[in-house]
């Protein structure tokens, strides 16, 4: 009988599996999304509150369209791994840029929460999408 490992699993159905990565993928893509279409509704507002806090105002655009784009890649499991790996990077670029005031508890709390979901989409990078998405259709 052979160990079971990392690489070398069990055997199992791929069902929960597959529902696991798509239920784990809608809901991290919605909160890029979804915060995306509350910043384009405050614009002005959230243009304000970047350049208080140190960071050009004209980026807001690419953070929109990164927000929404690899949210909804997210989503239908597109290009997942370049998605997760993409909004990785950025939710842990606005931790430390907008919540790296750990003296203060709701900051730090905020700083927690971008943790976490930094490390939620690194092990979607690293598991991929699933076989319920657009990359597991196409074998990826």
């Amino acid at each position: 009988m052979e160990a079971t490992t990392l690489n070398n699993p069990p055997a199992r159905s791929a069902a929960p599996a597959a529902a696991g990565l798509l239920a784990g993928r809608v809901l991290m893509g919605l909160v890029f999304a979804l915060a995306s279409w509350h910043k384009i509704g405050g614009y002005a507002g959230t243009q304000g509150y970047m350049e208080a806090m140190g960071v050009p105002g004209g980026l807001l655009p690419l953070v929109i369209a990164l927000e929404l784009g690899a949210g909804i890649a997210l989503i239908i499991g597109w290009q997942t791994r370049l998605a997760a790996l993409a909004l990785a990077g950025f939710t842990l670029a606005a931790g430390f840029l907008f919540h790296g005031n750990l003296a203060d508890q709701m900051q730090s709390i905020l700083f927690m929460k971008n943790l976490a979901m930094t490390g939620g989409l690194l092990v979607i990078a690293a598991v991929g999408a699933g076989a319920w998405s657009v990359d597991g259709r196409r074998g990826h």
